[in-house]
């Protein structure tokens, strides 16, 4: 990305933060009428646009692969805070609310970010090539967490149901960041080159922003970041109330949040499928998916303390399969290190069914 593009957008995503700043302070405690959820829902919305835009400019300053970490965590602040928000406002209700956004955050981002951008990437060049030894090590990863944290607990007996014991909770919250920081130490330090585009886009020696240009953008990232989580508290009613109207089960509410915070990761990853540079597009969906278990978990496992009610973590029958079937065909799409339109198409196809049995279990 041009600092001219970045500096001419830092013009809406600059005003977007500041304004729901505002009407956050303005409607905090208070319940408001339509007209003015509607509002806030739309500044949700551009404020998670503007964040992610601005950790995409601090990513810029630092370089690859430190910009698609940058950005992945960035999105699971967001995620988290957002999961947080809704279980303390939900109550007892609200018990597979981090599940059901986690698997949903796994399946957006291994089968429909990566679905699109080797469809995106198999059009423009017949075949897209990656980094089989970083993008294999990112699946892998997301896989071994989410069976860790997602699968085991609808097996484990010590506690009733599809839930952990304390001691086993803390046991998977404990490996899952142990997990995340190894894979950021080998991402970003012991093995980089792994995680480094596969050849030169058009866009691969845009000069950086300026230093001023990164700390301003670093600035509004935190005013985004608070005005989401305090929009979307605000917000939880109307959700949870659109979700029930069209007949969807509760769990549909973890899909909803996992498709707002993903939506400008989504684009960032498609803009790089574009730009083919498919490793970053892969950087960004599988590191998002890692981020999302290995910093969600372990951050909800020490809210759970005060939390009310039980913490669900088990998958049921239905998704263990989807997830099973994600895990072989995530493996066989990256091991060769290039793909085509047929594995785009396979893995679009799962995120379809994915879609599908959440409105439709």
């Amino acid at each position: 990305m041009a600092v001219r593009d970045q500096v001419g957008r830092l013009r809406w995503t600059g005003v977007v933060p500041v304004l729901a700043a505002v009407v956050l302070v303005a409607t905090w405690g208070s319940k408001p009428a339509a007209a003015v959820l509607t509002l806030v829902g739309v500044l949700l919305a551009a404020s998670v646009l503007a964040a992610v835009h601005h950790a995409e400019v601090v990513a810029h300053r630092v370089g690859e692969p430190f910009g698609s970490l940058v950005l992945a965590v960035a999105v699971t602040v967001i995620e988290v805070a957002l999961i947080v928000t809704l279980m303390i406002a939900g109550g007892p209700d609200a018990s597979t609310l981090a599940r059901d956004t986690v698997f949903a955050a796994v399946m957006i981002t291994c089968n429909g970010i990566v679905g699109v951008c080797l469809l995106i990437g198999a059009l423009r060049t017949r075949v897209a090539s990656f980094n089989a030894e970083g993008t294999a090590t990112a699946l892998a990863t997301v896989v071994t967490l989410a069976t860790l944290t997602l699968v085991l607990p609808t097996f484990t007996t010590s506690s009733p149901g599809p839930e952990f014991s304390s001691a086993q909770l803390a046991f998977a919250a404990a490996a899952s960041i142990a997990l995340y920081a190894l894979f950021v130490v080998v991402q970003t330090v012991r093995h980089r080159d792994y995680f480094l585009p596969v050849g030169d886009g058009p866009e691969e020696h845009a000069p950086p922003p300026s230093h001023r240009v990164a700390l301003t953008s670093l600035a509004l990232l935190v005013v985004a970041l608070v005005a989401v989580v305090g929009l979307a508290k605000i917000e939880t009613p109307a959700i949870e109330d659109a979700v029930g109207a069209i007949g969807a089960p509760p769990s549909a509410v973890g899909v909803v949040i996992a498709l707002l915070v993903l939506l400008p990761e989504t684009l960032a990853a498609v803009r790089n499928a574009r730009g083919d540079r498919m490793q970053t597009s892969f950087n960004l969906a599988l590191g998002s998916a890692v981020a999302s278990i290995g910093l969600t978990i372990p951050v909800i496992a020490v809210a759970s303390i005060w939390l009310e009610g039980p913490l669900v973590l088990g998958l049921g029958s239905t998704q263990i399969v989807l997830l099973a079937v994600t895990a072989v065909v995530g493996g066989l799409t990256v091991l060769p290190g290039r793909a085509t339109l047929q594995e785009g198409g396979v893995h679009l196809i799962l995120f379809a069914a994915f879609l599908f049995l959440a409105a439709n279990p």
